[in-house]
């Protein structure tokens, strides 16, 4: 029991080494959070009512695809064996971990908030799935690529915030709605990456406890 307790402690320890969190994590997806909080209601159906009276023939579709191309480079760099922070298998994961909680948070808020879109559409304005997926990728390519060129995450989050701004110029979404939409996929995807280094310490230990029972 003696020896068991400080190993415990020790791996314990490790665990909690291996949640790297920096202010560079926090601060963007918690001020573009709050913002979206603060600018709901009167300033953003004033700018609504701007944008309306000003583009009142804005029309595209480009706003259902673009919100993937920043994970599409991502990926397609690795495959082409561009070196980022993981390997492909692992940016897979990444991908699919952060688009599948950054959605959840996201439909979750939807359903609870019912709030209506400016064109009357329907009640799940807040927060703006395509403005979530947009950039939680454009976090993936900034996070795997950044670091090699900052060219990556300028192209990434611009391509994310023209989502954005199609949603709104097109009538879909409030400001407040791609505003909380962006700082839950950037929150969403630091959060992922933060503690990948733990599941995959997880992982390796379930394998390790599983080959010694065998044996």
């Amino acid at each position: 029991m003696l020896l068991i307790l400080p190993q415990a402690a020790f791996a314990q320890g490790d665990s909690l080494r291996l949640w790297k969190v920096t202010v560079g994590d926090v601060i963007p997806p918690v001020t573009l959070g709050l913002a979206g909080l603060i600018v709901q209601g009167k300033i953003s159906r004033h700018l609504q009512e701007n944008v309306v009276s000003k583009y009142p023939h804005y029309r595209t579709n480009v706003d259902e695809y673009l919100p993937y191309a920043p994970g599409v480079v991502s990926l397609g760099l690795a495959s082409a064996g561009v070196k980022g922070k993981h390997k492909l298998g692992d940016q897979v994961i990444l991908a699919l971990l952060s688009n599948v909680i950054a959605q959840g948070v996201t439909q979750s808020l939807k359903r609870i908030v019912r709030y209506p879109r400016p064109n009357g559409e329907d009640y799940h304005s807040f927060p703006s799935g395509h403005t979530t997926t947009a950039f939680t990728n454009a976090t993936i390519l900034h996070e795997e690529y950044g670091q090699r060129s900052i060219l990556y995450s300028i192209g990434g989050y611009g391509t994310a915030t023209t989502v954005g701004a199609m949603r709104v110029l097109g009538n879909h979404h409030w400001l407040a709605d791609v505003l909380m939409g962006a700082g839950i996929g950037i929150g969403a995807t630091k959060v992922v990456y933060i503690g990948y280094p733990w599941m995959q310490q997880q992982v390796r230990r379930m394998k390790a406890r599983r080959h010694s029972e065998k044996n």
